[in-house]
């Protein structure tokens, strides 16, 4: 897959291609989780991911893009689902994998670049991305997506919780509907089924942020 444009390797991102938002900020993601920690790490799953799990909504194998410290692919293990949480962030990874001896589950962790996961060599029937997709930007976001249905099983499921453009309170990459959709469209191998309302919860004790809950098959 050839990168998206603008997206030069940095040996200061571990000899990858930095995100857009990366370039913004000028630091890896991996510094996000070091010192106070990321506002996005609550310690637990976001409640639209428990609520489509407690649905039945996740089969396995399970891929959690962008994993974080691990709270959904730990969601996924607790269903007795096999998982494999990603991410470039090393830090995030090291507590994944702490926070899952601590509670006695079964997931696997792996630093991966988001827009070359075919590298992994395997399949999912269930891909989750919570806070992931809206930290591209529109160059990015087709590639992303391409990627995604590079390891997704025909049929398989995509979740995706991303910041919306619409609601009091926003996140600092708001996503129009027609963004999502122009994304997630049939010529990146996706079928959507429903992008609805829904919240991002932070550390920061309020209610959360507006996004959309997207769900999408691959075709």
């Amino acid at each position: 897959m050839a990168e998206p444009a603008g997206r030069p390797v940095d040996d200061a991102f571990g000899g990858r291609q930095p995100t857009s938002h990366e370039r913004m900020t000028g630091v890896p993601w991996d510094a996000s989780y070091q010192g106070a920690g990321a506002p996005w790490d609550i310690g637990r799953p976001q409640p639209a991911f428990v609520r489509v799990a407690s649905m039945g909504g996740f089969t396995g194998p399970v891929l959690d893009a962008g994993c974080g410290t691990g709270e959904h692919a730990l969601l996924a293990a607790s269903l007795g689902l096999s998982v494999l949480g990603v991410d470039v962030a090393e830090t995030a990874l090291a507590m994944a994998r702490r926070k899952a001896a601590e509670r006695g589950l079964k997931a696997d962790f792996a630093v991966a670049d988001a827009f070359q996961l075919g590298r992994l060599g395997r399949s999912f029937e269930t891909v989750l991305d919570c806070g992931l997709f809206h930290t591209f930007n529109a160059d990015e976001r087709p590639g992303y997506v391409a990627s995604l249905a590079s390891v997704t099983k025909p049929g398989g499921t995509l979740y995706v919780l991303s910041f919306s453009d619409e609601g009091p309170d926003l996140g600092p990459h708001p996503v129009r509907e027609e963004e999502v959709r122009a994304a997630l469209n049939a010529g990146n191998g996706w079928d959507i089924v429903a992008v609805e309302r829904d919240w991002i919860e932070t550390r920061f004790g309020h209610k959360g942020l507006a996004a959309w809950f997207v769900t999408a098959r691959r075709i």
